[in-house]
């Protein structure tokens, strides 16, 4: 009876074991992993590189004097707009010593070659009106004539050229005295006035400040900057790797830091040739003309990031880049698409562009396929799909 209980309890223990194993066994069977799918979308995609950059005017105007002084009265602040012609500073000239010095002395020995050339004149007058009388009588042949008539019109060329070098001289001690003269219009002013039509960006200068005349030595001091704020421009720098899929024309998408939730539209204009080292890279600058920027004012120096747009396909079949297999013989890419529960065919695919998530699917499925998610993790139940 002992030897029976003992044997039973055996079976038992080895049928128990028995199941054990064909349970183990039926579950390493199945796959461990549960794949969920994904069905194509209606995507537009933007192939696109960023350039970081600002906002500038197109155009803008440095207002400098036509002559040196200390500014006494400033009549612009930066935002106002301007007009050409409107005044925007009064120059008060201070005279050099030596300057004026030597002017006044230019002065001096002009009215003496002045009085020379008069009294030159006098005596060639009389020398004429004596040799004219003779010659009149037949005195004198129309040879000996013709040259006293020579000398006295030297003599008169003598005096009218005297008198605009002594013009000449005056004019210059008035200019180096005052900073304008009379005659001159609008050649000499102590008054400075705008070039053109505007805003005005920037006054660099205050009521006591010296100016200094743009010459071929000095290019001069800026009273004012003026700009059409109406035509704006983006300069930016793209890397040396990003400049060869660049050219004039792309369409470009500006933010502007301190503009929230708004997007202006450009065009690529410019490309430097030559690209400048900075911090380790080469940078190429570019330049992109603002599109109509309706009543929305930016401010000339804000900050922008410039989208240039290299490749647009719209409203295009697209799936998530990380649905998309490459196969390790022919680097073809494929999906697997599911036809039954948990059963999966391959499909090989032609893709177009990429934005780095979604690519373009240009043949080999449909939007109603159900794409496998190949890199799925374990664990998913069934339910969850």
């Amino acid at each position: 009876m002992k030897r029976t209980k003992t044997v039973i309890i055996l079976i038992a223990i080895v049928a128990v074991f028995g199941i054990s194993l064909f349970y183990l066994w039926q579950k390493n069977q199945e796959d461990p992993i549960t794949y969920t799918s994904e069905s194509p979308t209606e995507e537009t995609i933007i192939v696109k590189t960023v350039a970081t950059g600002s906002i500038v005017p197109k155009e803008e105007i440095l207002i400098k004097p036509n002559i040196s002084g200390v500014i006494e009265e400033v009549f612009i602040e930066a935002g106002e707009y301007v007009e050409q012609g409107d005044l925007i500073a009064q120059i008060k000239v201070i005279p050099n010593a030596s300057s004026l010095t030597s002017a006044k002395n230019s002065i001096a020995s002009n009215q003496t070659a002045l009085q020379t050339a008069k009294i030159n004149l006098q005596t060639q007058q009389s020398n004429y009106d004596r040799q004219k009388a003779l010659f009149e009588k037949g005195v004198i042949s129309a040879n000996d004539f013709e040259g006293i008539n020579n000398a006295y019109l030297q003599a008169k060329q003598s005096v009218e050229q005297a008198k605009i070098n002594l013009n000449s001289a005056s004019q210059n001690y008035d200019i180096i005295k005052t900073g304008t003269t009379s005659g001159l219009g609008n050649i000499a002013q102590t008054q400075v006035r705008a070039t053109v039509s505007g805003m005005v960006l920037d006054v660099p200068v205050k009521a006591g400040n010296q100016v200094i005349e743009a010459n071929n030595f000095n290019e001069g001091t800026s009273i004012a900057s003026l700009a059409d704020v109406k035509q704006m421009i983006f300069e930016g720098k793209v890397d040396e790797s990003e400049v060869g899929k660049i050219k004039e024309g792309l369409p470009l998408e500006i933010t502007v830091g301190a503009i929230e939730d708004k997007k202006f539209d450009a065009v690529l204009d410019y490309i430097a040739p030559k690209g400048v080292a900075e911090n380790g890279a080469i940078q190429f600058e570019i330049k992109g003309s603002l599109k109509k920027m309706d009543s929305t004012f930016i401010r000339a120096g804000l900050s922008a990031n410039a989208s240039i747009i290299l490749e647009k396909a719209e409203k295009v079949l697209a799936i998530k880049e990380a649905l998309v297999q490459y196969d390790n013989e022919t680097k073809k890419p494929y999906v697997e698409v599911e036809v039954g529960d948990q059963k999966f065919e391959r499909k090989d695919i032609e893709l177009g562009i990429s934005d780095g998530i979604f690519v373009e699917v240009k043949s080999g499925v449909s939007k109603t396929d159900k794409i496998k998610i190949w890199n799925q993790v374990q664990g998913i139940p069934k339910y969850a799909q």
